[in-house]
C-alpha cells in the first residue's frame, strides 16, 4: 500500500513587486543580507552615463574610430564591474535591534540597530534611512566587526512608538548603481514618556506622614537608626563609621520628616485632562526621585507602592506611558 507524501504548507510570502518596495514586513531577531533582499538599480547618474556611451559608441561606429570604440567598452566593463562592488556594499551584513533608551514626548527618540560586518574590509558610504518622514538619515562607514546606528526621530505622543522600516542602501563607488535593501523590526522601538510639567508646588493632599519611630524623642535632626543603602538615597546620609563596620554601606534614619511618604495620585487634579494629569504625575515623579524621597503612584487601575531609586523612577514612567484610560 503506497502512502502520500506530505509536505508542509508554505507560509505566505510578499509578491516580488512587494518585497522590491516594502521588504519583507515585520520580523523578529537579527536579519542578515542575502542576494534575496538586495536589490539593484542604476541611478540617475548611471541612466545619463549609459546614454553618454550609447552616444559614444554610435559616433565611433560612424567614423570607424577603433579608439574609440575600445575607450566606450572600457567604461562600460568599469561600469559593470562596478555593480558587483556596489552590491557587495551590502552583502552579508547582519542587522538586530539595540535597546533604545526612552524619551519623553517632546523630546528626541534615539533608535539603535546593531550592525555587524563579517568581512575584512570595511563598507562605505552605507545610508540608514526610515520610512518616517520626520526621521533623519545616517550614512557612515561600517568598519569590520560589530557597530552600532542611531537614528533620531522626534518623540510627539507618548506611548510606544516604533520605528517601522529602515531602507539601508549604498551607491560606493562611482555612484552609478544604487543597491538597497529593506529592514523592519518588531522590537526597534520607544517608550514615550508623558511631557513633563513645568515645576511647581506639590499638589494638595500629596504627603502622608508615616509612623515617627523617634517616639518624640529629640528633634528633627536626632538620628533614629541604620538601614541598608537602597539606590536613590544620597550619599550626605551615608553612616560612614558603620559601613566600616559593617563592610557595606548604611546610611542614618533621621526621627520626624525622614519618614514621610510621597503619594502621586490621579484624584489629585480634578477638572483637567488625561494628558494633562499625566503631565502633572510625570512632574511629580521626576521631582520626587530628584528629592531622594519614597513615593508611590495611583491610576486609576494601576497601584504601584512607595518606594525609591532609579527603577521605581522608571517603572512609575513607563506606568504614565502605557496608561490607556
Amino acid at each position: 500500500m503506497k502512502r502520500s507524501a506530505t509536505f508542509p504548507a508554505a507560509g505566505p510570502r510578499r509578491g516580488t513587486l512587494d518585497r522590491f518596495l516594502r521588504g519583507d514586513g515585520p520580523r523578529d531577531g537579527p536579519l542578515t543580507l542575502d542576494r534575496s533582499r538586495i536589490f539593484v538599480l542604476p541611478t540617475r547618474l548611471g541612466l545619463w552615463f549609459g546614454l553618454l556611451l550609447v552616444v559614444m559608441l554610435l559616433g565611433a561606429v560612424n567614423y570607424a574610430n577603433n579608439l574609440g570604440m575600445l575607450f566606450v567598452f572600457f567604461l562600460g566593463s568599469a561600469a559593470v564591474v562596478s555593480i558587483l562592488h556596489t552590491y557587495h556594499v551590502l552583502g552579508r551584513l547582519e542587522f538586530r535591534p539595540g535597546r533604545t533608551p526612552p524619551a519623553f514626548a517632546g523630546g528626541s527618540a534615539g533608535y539603535r540597530l546593531v550592525v555587524r560586518n563579517p568581512g575584512a574590509m570595511s563598507r562605505r558610504g552605507v545610508e540608514f534611512r526610515s520610512v518616517r518622514e520626520d526621521a533623519g538619515s545616517v550614512c557612515t562607514d561600517l568598519p569590520p566587526g560589530d557597530g552600532e546606528v542611531v537614528l533620531s526621530c522626534p518623540a510627539r505622543r507618548r506611548g510606544r512608538s516604533p520605528l517601522g522600516r529602515v531602507t539601508v542602501s549604498s551607491r560606493h563607488p562611482l555612484g552609478l548603481f544604487r543597491a538597497w535593501a529593506h529592514l523592519e523590526f518588531r522590537e526597534l522601538e520607544c517608550l514615550v514618556y508623558p511631557r513633563p510639567a513645568p515645576p511647581g508646588p506639590w499638589p494638595a493632599g500629596a504627603a502622608v506622614t508615616g509612623l515617627d519611630v523617634g517616639g518624640g524623642r529629640g528633634g528633627e535632626d536626632d538620628l533614629a537608626g541604620l538601614r541598608p543603602y537602597a539606590p536613590g538615597d544620597p550619599l550626605r546620609q551615608v553612616h560612614w563609621k558603620a559601613t566600616a563596620k559593617r563592610d557595606r554601606l548604611v546610611v542614618m534614619e533621621r526621627a520626624g520628616g525622614a519618614h514621610a511618604e510621597l503619594w502621586l495620585a490621579w484624584d489629585q487634579w480634578p477638572g483637567l485632562g488625561t494628558e494633562e494629569r499625566l503631565s502633572r504625575l510625570c512632574r511629580g515623579v521626576l521631582d520626587a526621585h530628584a528629592a531622594a524621597l519614597s513615593w508611590g503612584l495611583r491610576l486609576p487601575g494601576v497601584e504601584l507602592p512607595p518606594a525609591r531609586g532609579p527603577e521605581h523612577r522608571e517603572r512609575c514612567l513607563a506606568a504614565l506611558a502605557e496608561f490607556g484610560g
